[in-house]
């Protein structure tokens, strides 16, 4: 292991710099080396737990037009869906048999949900079982947000997917990278434990990109950080855009790994989309949590972000003893506990 190589490896800050370093590694070997490092990481910081968080996708209406997403407006082939309030609450029962403790609560930007709405599901999953809730569903007023905070809920998960400023706005013709902070920062003022992240392979994306996204985590600590690979969808205007590097993906995983230490970071459904047992993999190079997905039938095969989603036919109640095999077999164990920030200890 070269001198420059192994000091970056283990220097407790990084330079942009020094990630894009990382970044640029094809030595076989120093990749694997640092795959190792970014695991040890993952240990000394966060431990051998796998937390599980249980994802219900309510809703499959957006009302942005995001050019890479599949349930963006335009997308007028999707079967759309709005799943109930009675629904929603039947499916947290089945998380909550499986012993999850935390439940996800995911939409597109579906305003026809008010914030009444979901005060009323916060409320009511909190006052009959003992798991936290994270909610998914877009920029929203901060109305709204003190609202559901108010409610109960714990954490809002809400990727920036760029830091880059003009290929936000490419990607995103309703919206913007500042305003998207700007929430983000509020969500992290009133209490919420935030998570926020990138799409890797997005068309015109360069190294120096990714390394920025890395980092505009760690400026905005971040309680989790996602990191999860481009996969296109047929009814999008990047039809034609080539899937996300693996062995980019892989890269930024670890190396967000490094630099941000003790965030939780997702093994994603589209890493193990992107190549078979993927979310493993990523468990393997720093992952800390994995997300199965509760969405009942018939819905979940049409929350269709991108193509070739994985488990989308399978029983969803069966997600938590496969997941629980695979990831005991890694010789790591599934935690019994909430999975809250490791910020706050």
């Amino acid at each position: 292991m070269n001198e420059k190589f192994k000091s970056i490896l283990y220097k407790s800050d990084l330079t942009k710099d020094e990630v894009i370093y990382l970044f640029s590694l094809s030595d076989k070997d120093e990749i694997a080396q640092l795959y190792k490092r970014s695991d040890e990481v993952r240990k000394e910081f966060c431990g051998d737990d796998v937390h599980l968080r249980g994802i219900i996708e309510f809703s499959n209406y957006c009302e942005q037009d995001c050019l890479y997403c599949g349930l963006r407006i335009s997308n007028d082939s999707l079967p759309r869906y709005r799943m109930t309030k009675e629904e929603i609450l039947t499916t947290v029962i089945h998380i909550v048999k499986a012993k999850i403790k935390t439940i996800v609560l995911q939409s597109g930007e579906d305003s026809s949900y008010t914030k009444e709405f979901i005060v009323d599901v916060i409320k009511s999953i909190k006052e009959k079982y003992d798991v936290a809730i994270t909610l998914s569903l877009g920029e929203r007023s901060f109305e709204d947000y003190d609202a559901w905070k108010k409610a109960g809920a714990d954490r809002y998960l809400l990727k920036h997917e760029t830091a880059n400023k003009k290929l936000y706005s490419a990607i995103h013709n309703k919206q913007s990278l500042d305003e998207r902070i700007k929430h983000l920062e509020y969500l992290k003022s009133i209490g919420f434990q935030a998570g926020s992240g990138n799409i890797i392979g997005l068309p015109g994306q360069t190294i120096e990109d990714i390394a920025d996204d890395i980092l505009l985590c760690k400026k905005l600590i971040n309680d989790m950080a996602s990191f999860s690979p481009f996969i296109p969808s047929n009814d999008t205007p990047f039809h034609n855009v080539l899937k996300a590097d693996l062995e980019m993906t892989l890269k930024t995983m670890a190396v967000a790994r490094i630099v941000l230490k003790d965030a939780h970071i997702p093994s994603t459904t589209a890493l193990g989309s992107l190549i078979e047992n993927g979310r493993e993999k990523g468990l393997e190079i720093g992952a800390n949590v994995v997300m199965p997905n509760y969405t009942p039938n018939p819905y979940r095969q049409n929350y269709k972000i991108y193509e070739g989603k994985i488990c989308i036919t399978d029983d969803p109640l069966s997600c938590a003893g496969c997941l629980q095999f695979k990831i005991e077999a890694l010789g790591r164990t599934i935690s019994e506990d909430k999975g809250d920030s490791l910020k706050t200890k």
